[in-house]
């Protein structure tokens, strides 16, 4: 029964309400942190209330997270404001319609068990190296966020309550972007230099799947420009309706 924080890197909304269900249906959540990179349009709403996707777009080493538009907020919205659809709907007319919308402070005062947090790529990197430094432990880039803001969270509050963070990716998903974090100099290496070294690093095996890409034979191998495209296509079709 005692309470525990859940930080989850977040940019569609998608597994912090699934963490938010979970604490509806029992589990003991004390604080939900929502965790961004820099394209932080959830940051600014669970401090200001005002849901504004009118903004500069960022591509981040954490690019499941580059969303403007978190969709599943829609469900988070239609619970605060007292599971009225019609209402829900008029919210999500504006967001459509001007790209922003604002709650009352009654709806705020109903997400006082969420805590918005953002990390740049500078933290992102931060985070990944600080963890592997300290525990040998290597995280990919999304982890990485919901790691450095609950550091923040953590520094900012004195709360020592038990926490989980939901580690989403695989830092073999993102090999580049998590060793050159540890150490710069990887960024010399190729690619799969790099896969190499970081299952040295990490003392897990590489997936199979990443074998499976460093053997396979390339099957396509046409270069063309724009223009050329449409008469690529066509060809590589003829071919195929030829092929028995």
């Amino acid at each position: 029964g005692d309470k525990i924080i859940i930080s989850v890197p977040t940019g569609n909304f998608g597994n912090i309400l699934a963490s938010y269900y979970a604490g509806r249906m029992g589990l003991p959540v004390k604080t939900y942190i929502c965790a961004s990179n820099e394209n932080k349009v959830l940051f600014d709403f669970f401090g200001s209330g005002e849901y504004d996707r009118n903004r500069e777009f960022h591509v981040t080493s954490s690019p499941s997270m580059d969303i403007l538009i978190s969709s599943n907020l829609e469900r988070l919205i239609y619970h605060v404001c007292g599971n009225d659809a019609e209402r829900n709907a008029e919210f999500m007319a504006k967001l459509s319609s001007k790209g922003k919308y604002t709650i009352t402070d009654d709806m705020r005062k109903q997400l006082d068990i969420f805590y918005g947090g953002f990390c740049d790529e500078k933290q992102t990197s931060e985070a990944i190296r600080s963890l592997y430094e300290k525990t040998g432990y290597i995280i990919d880039t999304h982890t990485a966020v919901a790691s450095g803001v609950y550091n923040e969270y953590r520094k900012k509050t004195g709360d020592d309550t038990p926490t989980v963070i939901a580690s989403t990716a695989s830092p073999y998903k993102f090999t580049r972007s998590v060793m050159t974090a540890i150490n710069p100099d990887y960024e010399d290496m190729g690619d799969f230099e790099l896969v190499d070294e970081l299952e040295k690093l990490s003392k897990v095996k590489t997936p199979k799947a990443i074998d499976e890409i460093r053997n396979a034979p390339a099957r396509h191998n046409i270069v063309c420009e724009p223009a050329d495209m449409w008469n690529e296509i066509k060809a590589f079709l003829i071919k195929a309706a030829d092929t028995p």
